[in-house]
């Protein structure tokens, strides 16, 4: 007995049933009614509608006087229109709003100057009326060559748009939009593909796939009909049928899987009609009514729907609801995490819960919401939470000036800074897109106000960790602990659920300004206990290793011993040489010069290499006094200004009398003469 499987979107698409509806409507009225060529694709509906007065006419002008003339689906070109103005014809426009939506891309196109490209049959209505809104250049292309002609078409400089026949098969526009990318960069691929013609093709091939033969119905000179066939015969044995009557006991023998799609023009009479041969045929019966039902259900705001992932936009996820509506779920709806990948939220081929959130009947589409449906349901359960104290997995999403906010299945958890760490005061940004562990403290269900603590879960997670540790402690015992936050006088070290702190005195030999300088978060280190407080519970660690005190080389130095080093700082009261690694010498005011030093500043500079020499250790202070005077230099210059000083206070002695000069002798004539010559 054969299985037979019929698809959830054949049938009527909304386009058509929305132009066979009108006509029907203005007939009940009693009014008038010609349509702008065959409104679809089949005989049979179009032959009903004739028998009730409704006729087809080729042209406005051909328009009785007093009659409405609905214009199909496939839509027209803007000259109808404007035909029918001057002519006083009352239009009623059943332009499909896909193929409407067209109708103004390639429009605003040619007002910019973009060159347009049509993906169709250029003598099908729909293109016909396509190009008869194109305002500028443009050119149809039905296959690869016609494709590349027109891409030559255009000027190196020009823009071009690729727009396709709502009823083209998507496969081969995927095809024409990579040809026509690697033939001109400048390039627009927009999607115009009907949703219900893309979901049609997509599910066809999934029946395919599974089916010994797949029927197509539909009329032979529908488009999107030959597409399913075409769609259909890559996978499975495939056979067209316009009416019941084609259906043969030979087209079916041996076959145990029958899948059935039917295109946009096919009408559910038609479709059930032969489903009822194929049954009668198989012994097989095909409950159509429920089907049929299922499928033209209602949709409202406020309903949860099934819904399969069938397209995975940029901006939005295309979900087959078993309606005539498409369902579209902007990606701002996908879920509470603004950061999430939509395609790891979302699968395709999975079915998912949605919320319709609004309805557009016009259109043939529904807006859905993923997020939603999962706030409702992780809203239950923080609910729940709060009144058991489970604590919850949740996942940060955002970091705000107050706290965090964590998402719990869809449901929205507020965390205050002060909940968000077990200190207050310490930064909580690193938590973004992280697990973490919260217990809810606070709930209100009417205002849907929900506040989480990290550091609840923390304080009794360490309440325990605490217990144990204290247990085994003791001064002197090592642990491997990791650097968890700095302040400016320590560390925070975690020992794995305790928290021990290294005073910054405790972290080098050498002097240091800030705990920066020797640690960073996140740093595994080796610590040892110097103390600890059960009852209070503090941990007191050291870091540094008494055998790497500098401070014990020194005593291999003799008091006397010289040393040329750098001046690393200088105070009011002299300068700090370091003459050993992490070891500094004070060099007072007083061992600098013989004179007297009132700024050091102006004797040395920081960086300045001086000869200095070791003249004390103070092992208690641990003190290092340095001399930049040579060994005696300064009791030698005490020594002379106790001498110029002695000097200075003895008593002056009388002074001699002085002596007459005797008389000159007298100087002989002849002596005198001569020392005049």
């Amino acid at each position: 007995m054969a299985k037979i499987t019929l698809a959830e979107t054949a049938g009527f698409c909304f386009g058509v049933d929305r132009a066979v509806k009108m006509c029907e409507k203005f007939l009940d009225e009693g009014r008038k009614v010609a349509t702008l060529g065959p409104i679809i694709h089949n005989d049979r509906v179009v032959g009903e509608l004739k028998e009730r007065g409704c006729s087809i006419v080729g042209s406005p002008e051909e328009v009785p006087e007093g009659t409405v003339l609905v214009i199909r689906s496939h839509g027209v070109g803007a000259d109808v229109f404007h035909r029918c103005e001057e002519l006083g014809i009352e239009v009623a426009d059943a332009t499909c709003p896909f193929v409407a939506k067209t109708h103004r891309i390639v429009a605003e196109a040619g007002d910019r100057g973009d060159f347009v490209i049509i993906a169709g049959d250029k003598d099908h209505p729909e293109v016909e009326g396509i190009t008869g809104h194109c305002t500028g250049r443009y050119a149809v292309a039905g296959d690869e060559q016609e494709l590349r002609d027109a891409v030559l078409q255009a000027g190196l400089e020009d823009d071009i748009i690729l727009v396709a026949q709502t009823t083209f098969s998507l496969e081969k526009y995927r095809n024409f939009s990579e040809i026509a990318k690697n033939l001109y960069t400048n390039l627009t691929v927009l999607d115009t593909i009907c949703n219900a013609t893309h979901r049609r093709q997509e599910e066809a091939a999934v029946i395919a796939r599974e089916s010994d033969l797949c029927v197509v119905i539909g009329g032979y000179n529908s488009s999107n009909t030959q597409k399913l066939k075409e769609v259909c015969e890559r996978y499975a044995p495939t056979v067209r049928v316009e009416n019941a009557e084609e259906i043969t006991r030979d087209m079916l023998l041996g076959k145990e899987r029958i899948g059935v799609t039917a295109g946009a023009s096919a009408p559910y009479p038609l479709i059930k009609e032969v489903l009822a041969r194929m049954s009668e045929i198989t012994n097989k019966e095909f409950d159509f009514e429920s089907e049929l039902e299922e499928s033209l259900k209602p949709v409202h705001r406020g309903q949860r729907v099934e819904g399969t992932v069938i397209e995975i936009r940029p901006n939005e996820v295309v979900v087959d609801i078993g309606r005539k509506h498409t369902g579209f779920v902007p990606t701002d709806e996908v879920t509470e995490d603004s950061s999430a990948n939509v395609e790891d939220v979302l699968k395709l081929g999975e079915r998912y819960t949605f919320l319709v959130t609004k309805v557009q009947d016009l259109e043939g589409v529904v807006s859905l919401s993923r997020k939603r449906v999962e706030n409702e349901t992780g809203m239950k359960e923080v609910l729940a939470a709060y009144e058991s104290g489970e604590v919850l997995d949740a996942y940060i999403t955002e970091v705000v000036s107050k706290g965090l906010v964590a998402n719990y299945k869809g449901a929205r958890i507020f965390i205050p800074g002060s909940q968000a760490t077990l200190r207050r005061g310490e930064p909580f940004d690193q938590l973004f897109h992280t697990h973490q562990n919260i217990r809810i403290i606070e709930a209100d269900k009417d205002r849907r106000r929900v506040i989480g603590s990290i550091r609840a879960v923390l304080e009794e997670e360490n309440s325990k960790k605490r217990e144990e540790f204290f247990q085994t402690v003791e001064v002197g015992k090592v642990y491997q602990g990791k650097v968890k936050s700095l302040t400016n006088y320590g560390a925070f070290i975690d020992l794995g659920g305790v928290d021990g702190m290294v005073h910054v005195s405790e972290m080098s030999w050498k002097r240091i300004h800030n705990p920066s300088e020797v640690f960073s978060v996140g740093d595994d280190v080796e610590v040892y206990v110097k103390d600890f407080d059960a009852e209070k519970g503090r941990i007191s660690l050291g870091y540094r290793r008494e055998e790497d005190n500098p401070w014990n080389l020194i005593h291999t130095y003799e008091i006397g011993s010289e040393f040329t080093a750098p001046v690393v700082s200088i105070t009011k009261f002299g300068a700090f040489v370091r003459i050993l690694p992490e070891l500094d010498g004070l060099v007072h005011l007083s061992e600098m010069s013989v004179e007297h030093v009132d700024d050091p500043g102006k004797f040395v500079k920081v960086g300045d290499e001086v000869k200095v020499r070791l003249i004390g250790i103070d092992d208690e202070r641990k003190r290092i006094s340095l001399s930049m005077l040579a060994e005696g230099e300064k009791e030698a210059a005490r020594e002379a200004a106790r001498a110029a000083k002695a000097q200075e206070d003895a008593p002056a002695e009388e002074p001699a009398e002085a002596e007459v000069p005797a008389e000159p002798e007298e100087v002989p004539a002849e002596t005198a003469e001569a020392t005049e010559e």
